[in-house]
């Protein structure tokens, strides 16, 4: 799965703000995202293709404040010590997307959501996030992710999800959209 996300988020704008040397990135950012992927698999679920061309992360997020974490429990640090640990970026952009995260309601988060660079554009994506999606609004609970990229934001416009209308913006690089999506009736 680590692999996967790397491929498949190495020319994405936030990965290469993290991680500004291209060579750098290719030797850490696969751990980077490994930090993604165990989380997903002890706290919430992986959606992938039978292929292995694409993934999606998911938790379930109850409501209410989510701060005063256990250490071990610090995503952030977690991922600056597991891919670069003289990296601050590495744990600024979680801390900056932490702050971001709404805490009103329980709601699912599409983590992270990867298709492999020869797949992207074929609708993999789309099929992965329709499951759950549609649980959603079968079950009246709403969803949650960040999008890195006005193109990815645009995709996610389509299945229902609207800006939240605040912009996370990463010192010197990107922004981000967080994104909420409402269930459908």
């Amino acid at each position: 799965m680590a692999a996967l996300l790397d491929e498949a988020f190495q020319e994405d704008p936030v990965s290469s703000w993290v991680f500004p040397d291209p060579a750098h990135r290719r030797a850490v950012h696969g751990k980077f995202l490994g930090v993604f992927v165990d989380v997903a698999l002890a706290e919430g679920r992986i959606d992938y293709a039978v292929d292995g061309s694409a993934a999606a992360l998911w938790l379930r997020v109850p409501a209410g404040d989510h701060g005063g974490e256990a250490p071990e429990d610090d995503v952030p640090a977690r991922m600056r010590e597991a891919a670069d640990p003289d990296n601050e970026r590495c744990e600024l952009v979680g801390r900056l997307l932490g702050e971001s995260h709404p805490t009103g309601e329980e709601h699912e988060y599409l983590l992270m959501i990867g298709v492999a660079p020869g797949r992207q554009g074929e609708g993999l994506g789309t099929e992965l996030m329709r499951p759950v999606l549609e649980r959603c609004d079968r079950d009246g609970l709403p969803a949650y992710l960040e999008a890195s990229s006005e193109r990815s934001m645009r995709l996610y416009e389509r299945l229902g999800w609207e800006f939240t209308g605040t912009e996370v913006q990463l010192p010197d690089g990107p922004q981000m959209w967080p994104m909420w999506r409402k269930p459908r009736g």
